[in-house]
Parts: C-alpha cells; structure tokens; sequence
C-alpha cells in the first residue's frame, strides 16, 4: 500500500491506513508527472459537463474500462448551524448528497437537532451536537466549542468541508485546537468580502481576519469568475489555491420543472406579482424593497417575500405605515420552486451584501424578470451582463423603485434563461468539487501556524 504522506501527521496517516494513487496535481486539470498518473487527458478535460470521468477517477477506474490501483474512497466532513432553512446549508446538503453518490464517504455534524428543513437531509449520516436543541445561544456556542474539535478528531475525515463564509469562525477555532493532526479544510466563499456595508473600521478587522482564514485553510472555492481576484487579494491567497465552481443550486430534475411554461397572460390575475425570497434580516434590506413597492404600486399590484427571520415584526410595521399591508403576503419559509414563481413575473432582491444568492438562480430559470442591487461582485455576470434582469445601486430606493416600475412590460427569453443557469447543476458542481477536494488530498496541503 503507498500512502502519499508529505507533511501529514503520523498519527493521522497510520489511523486512516488508506490507499490514495500518488498523482502530485498542482491545480485542477494539471499533472506534473504524467507517468505516475492514473488519470488520462480526457478526465482532465474541464470543459466537459460529463461527471462520468470523476466517478471512474473515484473508483479506479478508467473512462475506456481499463483498471487502476484502487482509490479509497475520500471521507468529507461537513458541519452545519442546524435545519433552519438558508441557501448555504440547501446547498451543503445537496452536496453531501452528490458526493455520496459519486463514491465519496461523507458525514454531516449539525450543532442542533431543529429547524424546518430536515427533508434536505433525508438519507444522510448526520450527527448531532444536541438532539433536544439549545434555545440558549450562548450555550449553544458553547457546546460547539468544545464538542466539536473532538468529534471532528474521532472521525478523521480526509477534509473538512466549510460550507460558507459563517462558518469559518468553526473551522479557525478547530485548526487552532487540532494543528497539524487538523485534516484539510476546503472552504466555499459564499458572500461578498469588500463588505462596504461595514464601517471603516470594522471592515479593516474583518480584512484581517479573512487572511487568517487564509493563513489556516488549505482551499478556498468561489463561486463565480468574478470573485477569484477578490478571493486572492482579501485573503492573500496564491491562484493555485483558488477555485472557481458555479455555486450547485438546482437539480437536472427542477430544472426540468422550471422549464414548464408560466402561467399565461390571462390565467394570471391583474397587475404585476413582484416576489422575494429569503431570510427576514438586515443584510437582505427588505425595509428597501417595501418603500420601493409602496412607491410604484399600483391598484392590483402585488409583493410576495418568502422567508422568515427576526425581523417580521419590524417588516409588518412598515408595510402598515407605508400603507401597502393589504398588498404584502409574506407566508413564512415555504418552497420557491413549487409554489412562489409560478404566478409571478418580477423577482426583486434589495440585498445590501451577497455573494451567489440562490434565489437569483431559480427565479433566472423560472423566466423571471430580474431587479437586484448591485450587492455582489457576481452580480453582473450573474445575470447575463444585463440579459435577464437590471442592477441598481445598493441602497438607493428611488433606482430600485424605477426598475421595478420598468420591468414590469420586460420580457425574457426562457430558453436562454435554463441555458444560462444549467452550469449551475448540482451534478456537474458536485463533481467539480470532488475533483479539487481530490487535488488537495493529494497534495497534501498544510498551512504552518
């Protein structure tokens, strides 16, 4: 058995007893020593969709047949806050999901048994921190604290997977405590890092704390081309350890569903349905989008903002002073898919920070017209560089309003909208972080503290 164990502790090398075939990849899609590689050029070809190619490398196997010494499977270890719904954790589940079928062993530790999403999880090995759930913060945090660089130590994992930006505090505090018998972490930059929300100073310790993480952190995955200048200047990070995956928000199979046609003019009901979707908490800034809507709305018009959060109560007292309460529906978390954009024709996000935000994709798909700010440096090329929706600036009620005002008389071409979000499949991202997970295995990446 040859175990590849450049600068791995001892201890973790002789627990794990694993096989990896010693292919030394620099990058995803570049081999050093082709001679040693069980790999051939057609697996390394990036621009295929075809997942084919990661499950032969997965299981040794090559893509015309032919055997390979076997690959053990790789072990992924994800931690998540709990169930409550968020498009970071949707995602991280979708993920694990896809993972385990392309031949990867994965585990997911949750800090508490609640929350409303747990059908993301179905057929999952989750561990839980706290089966009965802590109400109390503080000691929630607590017993993620200390409970969890222990499991993270019992496990072994081969990497650590940090599913977003909130969850890098976590890994940090388990690199710190575990050193170099830490496993890998892989993380995913799933929000915006110039953070011009911030004040000044507090956006300079905010700077200095994202080049800790990139002191401690082995890998970071953005989730647009736009984002990998940023990534490597806020976290001082060389290119090789960057890669740039389009977030894997939708399945083949809702795409399919999104590709139904929306209801038709005259099955609609009178005036412009405007819909958002997400959590109810300051960073979506939907106080924005109400003043907005109360500016253009018209008789029949209609908003809808899926989600729920802290700050319902503060959202209702508004629409009430602005006069637009009888027009507002905000139902609580329920699933955009089934139920929210299919009678709609405008989706609006007022977001004052965003990194990839999930919504956009779906309601991009569902033939939606756009209006967002410009909370993202994703946010341009998101939606087609002006094809399928508007960006305005963020914070500014009079060109949000405008927009929306404007969009009601656009139209987009569906075709183009599922081409355009296909690349944004959880088959072809799942395989694509398996193939940089894989890389950074093999490489054995390890930051000095």
């Amino acid at each position: 058995m040859r175990i590849l164990a450049t600068r791995l502790s001892r201890r973790h090398i002789e627990s794990r007893r694993r096989t990896i075939y010693p292919q030394k990849i620099r990058r995803p899609g570049e081999i050093r020593d082709e001679s040693r590689s069980a790999m051939s050029e057609t697996m390394l070809d990036r621009r295929s969709n075809d997942i084919a190619p990661i499950s032969h490398f997965i299981h040794g196997v090559g893509p015309e047949g032919e055997c390979h010494p076997p690959v053990a499977p790789i072990r992924i270890l994800t931690f998540v806050h709990s169930f409550d719904p968020g498009g970071v954790e949707r995602v991280a589940f979708r993920l694990n999901k896809a993972w385990s079928e392309l031949g990867a062993e994965t585990r997911i530790i949750v800090g508490a048994n609640t929350g409303t999403a747990r059908d993301a999880a179905l057929g999952l090995d989750c561990k839980y921190l706290s089966d009965a759930g802590e109400r109390d913060q503080p000691v929630q945090l607590w017993r993620i604290f200390r409970q969890l660089p222990r499991m993270i130590h019992a496990e072994q994992p081969d990497i650590l997977f940090c599913a977003g930006n909130t969850y890098a505090v976590f890994f940090v505090m388990v690199r710190l405590i575990l050193g170099k018998s830490c496993p890998p972490i892989v993380a995913k930059i799933s929000n915006d890092l110039t953070r011009r929300d911030m004040p000044w100073l507090t956006r300079q310790c905010y700077y200095l704390w994202l080049r800790i993480q990139g002191k401690l952190f082995a890998h970071f995955v953005g989730m647009a081309p736009a984002m990998r200048l940023e990534i490597a200047t806020r976290l001082n990070l060389a290119d090789d350890r960057i890669s740039i995956i389009h977030d894997p928000i939708l399945r083949n199979d809702e795409l399919q569903h999104l590709a139904r046609p929306l209801a038709s003019d005259d099955q609609k009901r009178p005036g412009t349905h405007f819909i958002s979707v997400g959590r109810l908490v300051p960073q979506k800034n939907f106080s924005l989008l109400l003043k907005a809507f109360a500016r253009i709305a018209r008789p029949d018009d209609r908003l809808t903002i899926l989600g729920e959060g802290t700050e319902r109560g503060l959202l209702e007292r508004c629409a009430a002073d602005l006069g637009i309460a009888n027009r507002l529906s905000m139902p609580g978390h329920i699933n955009a898919l089934e139920h929210g954009y299919s009678d709609s024709a405008v989706f609006v996000m007022s977001s004052d920070f965003e990194g990839v935000p999930a919504a956009i994709i779906e309601a991009i798909a569902a033939g939606l017209t756009i209006v967002t700010t410009n909370c993202s440096v994703s946010m341009p090329s998101l939606l087609g560089e002006g094809r399928f929706g508007t960006l305005v600036p963020v914070g500014d009620v009079v060109a949000l309003a405008d927009a929306m005002d404007a969009a009601r008389e656009a139209r987009t071409d569906k075709m183009a909208s599922l081409a355009h979000v296909r690349q944004f499949s959880v088959e072809a991202g799942a395989a694509a972080y398996l193939y940089a997970i894989r890389g950074v295995c093999i490489n054995q990446v390890s930051v000095v503290i």
